[in-house]
């Protein structure tokens, strides 16, 4: 495989974003076997866009011929006080029911390496995290604490404004060329970038498309606050499609999702459709002769065309994309129904944001 399919590969949906595309070839030509790293809270149970994006990216990030790391980010749970600040829970949660929910993915520790943060966090580590907030004004660190998925004026402890520093120490810490997160985590990764540079350090940043709730985003040109208020939630379990969601409960969410006939903007089933679904292979349309017949969507543009002109119903997108997404979520449904125990180790009373 050459460069350049490499670095499609990398640019695939659901990934919006590259910083920069010219990095990342320097990168390949450099390194045969890159490292990446995704990074997560451990916050509850894992959701389309934490689980199914991820596992869906790493592939992809496999298939190019680099190695993942996820990184279980126990300490930055704490500070962001996920599962109630109980740090030995989050610990427990990350190694137990977190880890599994990405290997009832397919990402099982033969192919992606998984590490607790607080296990390599050393004097080193932490010398790094004070340099780097030594080189960064207040300003710019308060700017960054949206990447915890709280807004500036949410934020009341101290300890927030480090946690970007660790973000970008992370980084360092792991020796990874390239990072990939949601474009929520985007300006951590701009902060990253700046100190990689100034390292002479091969560093990329990948950001992937942030799935809407099943509520969508009701708005037109969304602020920082809307898109964190509208993404989906582990704390919001009525927006989100959880990875072992039953099929009933999947059909179910879909068929209350927001799904305005002839809108796109906000659409969370066409946006399903579009970076989850449609990656790879066309979309097929069930639907009775007397409402058209059956229709095969060969690419996302046509989807996107045939539902703005109001000749695709949203019940009948709905129903194919429900079905789509529960045929995806089978494996994980299975594993969880084989290793119940680590869905044990989560309950919905225990979800904080």
């Amino acid at each position: 495989m050459d460069i350049e399919e490499r670095i499609e590969l990398v640019k695939r949906p659901p990934t919006e974003e590259v910083v920069s595309e010219q990095k990342l070839r320097e990168v390949f030509e450099k390194y045969q076997r890159p490292k990446a790293y995704d990074g997560f809270e451990i916050s509850g149970m894992v959701h389309l866009g934490t689980g199914l994006c991820t596992a869906l990216k790493l592939n992809d990030f496999i298939e190019a011929g680099i190695e993942p790391i996820i990184l279980l980010a126990d300490y930055h749970s704490w500070i962001n006080e996920k599962l109630g600040g109980d740090l030995e829970k989050i610990r427990k949660v990350a190694l137990g029911y977190f880890k599994h929910a990405f290997i009832s993915l397919g990402l099982g520790e033969d192919r992606v390496k998984y590490i607790l943060a607080s296990d390599i966090y050393d004097g080193d580590y932490w010398a790094d995290v004070l340099r780097i907030t030594k080189d960064t004004t207040i300003n710019r660190m308060l700017r960054c604490v949206t990447i915890m998925g709280r807004k500036e004026t949410e934020v009341t402890k101290a300890a927030a404004m480090i946690y970007p520093a660790m973000q970008v120490a992370d980084v360092f810490k792991l020796g990874v060329q390239i990072a990939f997160s949601g474009m929520d985590q985007r300006k951590a990764y701009m902060l990253a970038i700046e100190n990689a540079r100034e390292r002479k350090y091969d560093f990329v940043s990948v950001h992937g498309h942030l799935l809407p709730s099943l509520q969508g985003i009701q708005r037109m040109n969304p602020t920082e606050s809307d898109v964190i208020d509208a993404k989906m939630s582990k704390s919001k379990p009525s927006s989100a499609i959880f990875i072992h969601d039953s099929e009933e409960e999947i059909k179910s969410k879909i068929g209350k999702a927001y799904c305005p006939e002839k809108m796109l903007e906000g659409n969370p089933v066409v946006e399903y459709a579009q970076y989850l679904i449609m990656r790879d292979k066309p979309l097929k349309v069930e639907r009775p002769a007397r409402f058209g017949g059956d229709i095969e969507f060969e690419t996302v543009d046509e989807l996107k065309k045939t539902y703005v002109e109001g000749k695709l119903h949203p019940l009948d997108l709905k129903n194919a994309v429900a079905r789509e997404l529960i045929a995806m979520l089978k494996p994980s449904r299975e594993y969880f129904t084989k290793h119940k125990e680590y869905l044990e180790q989560i309950k919905l009373s225990d979800i904080t944001r």
